[in-house]
């Protein structure tokens, strides 16, 4: 006979597996606003009337499923995360929290009755610009708490020996377009000595982006693309243009980066950090399990960032990444016991902030 635990990975799982093949393909394929992200929803949306959850679909399409508790005058306790993915994307990737969360919210009304609510939330749209905790955020009710289990995508837990790792805060990201001007010339017959190379000089600053981000702790900055004018083999380049990704955990750091690469950014989103309350829920559950406590900030955006930055007391819960911490993948992986852990942890965080204090 299985164990809860043990039962409770196999059904974690076997939905994971469900929402995986949803759109068929390599990988996951469930675009936001697609008819495969709805397929997700409505698959999720049985699960919770199954579970005996209330369930709301708002405006946009976010999916709620609540247990409630007896004081429904109270802010209510929220858990989940999204359920579209990247093209060719992971099997962990927002889906995790969204199953995890409802595993935990079903576990923490089993095990007695609450005083707050209880939600479990599937956001929209949250890889083409979190549309759906943004929408949530605008025009319609908000909870006064909400958890996030999520993926790492990262090898750092996993390099740290640990299976989960609380959040401190996700990073601000600044995107910017660059140009380096040059003069053309024949290949073969402009000497190296009087050249004016526009690629030469955009190399030099791609190399300075890796150092300046290597100079300030936490930070990441990436060039991911370029593009070369004319563009001919036989031709030196007269015009470059490249895009640079960079991003720091907190605002001093933030700022020191993008004044480093002189960057004038055409997209910007201030870090935000993520509160202690919450934190500590899971703090305390991670600590009764033995399990070393890991904190670190999040390189990626989630929803999570966008209800901390709408003023709610937001916290995230990280799962271990294996096979390197690929993620956007199908080689995405987390392991059933990492799994079963995160739920043990989130069930009896939801219990403690849906207690009144």
């Amino acid at each position: 006979m299985l164990t809860p635990s043990a039962a409770d990975a196999k059904r974690v799982f076997a939905r994971l597996d469900e929402l995986y093949g949803i759109g068929g393909g390599g990988g996951a394929n469930r675009p936001g606003f697609s008819p495969e992200e709805q397929q997700a929803h409505e698959l999720c949306s049985a699960w919770m009337r199954d579970a005996g959850l209330e369930v709301e679909i708002d405006a946009i399409g976010n999916l709620v499923g609540r247990v409630r508790g007896s004081r429904r005058d109270l802010p209510e306790v929220w858990t989940g995360s999204h359920l579209d993915s990247v093209p060719r994307g992971g099997r962990f990737d927002g889906a995790l929290g969204v199953v995890a969360g409802l595993e935990a919210v079903e576990q923490a009304a089993r095990e007695g009755p609450l005083q707050r609510t209880l939600a479990v939330v599937a956001f929209r749209a949250e890889e083409t610009g979190c549309h759906g905790s943004r929408a949530r955020c605008v025009g319609a009710g908000l909870p006064g708490t909400f958890v996030e289990v999520h993926v790492e995508q990262g090898p750092r837990l996993a390099d740290a020996g640990a299976p989960l790792g609380l959040v401190t805060s996700i990073a601000g990201i600044a995107r910017a377009e660059l140009e380096f001007a040059g003069r053309a010339g024949h290949a073969g017959t402009t000497p190296m000595s009087g050249r004016e190379d526009a690629l030469t000089a955009a190399a030099a600053y791609v190399l300075r982006v890796r150092e300046v981000a290597k100079q300030i702790e936490g930070a990441v900055a990436t060039v991911g693309r370029l593009e070369i004018e004319p563009g001919a083999e036989n031709v030196i380049p007269t015009l470059v243009r490249l895009t640079v990704d960079a991003r720091a955990p907190d605002a001093e750091r933030f700022e020191a980066l993008i004044t480093a690469l002189e960057l004038e950014p055409r997209y910007r989103v201030e870090p935000v950090a993520l509160a202690q309350a919450p934190r500590n829920a899971l703090r305390v559950e991670v600590e009764a399990l033995g399990l070393p406590v890991v904190e670190l900030a999040s390189g990626a955006g989630h929803d999570a960032g966008i209800l901390a930055a709408a003023g709610v007391e937001s916290a995230m819960l990280f799962v271990r990444s294996l096979a390197g911490g690929v993620s956007h993948s199908p080689e995405e992986a987390s392991s059933e016991e990492d799994v079963v852990l995160a739920v043990e942890v989130l069930t009896g965080a939801l219990r403690r902030l849906a207690a009144v204090s």
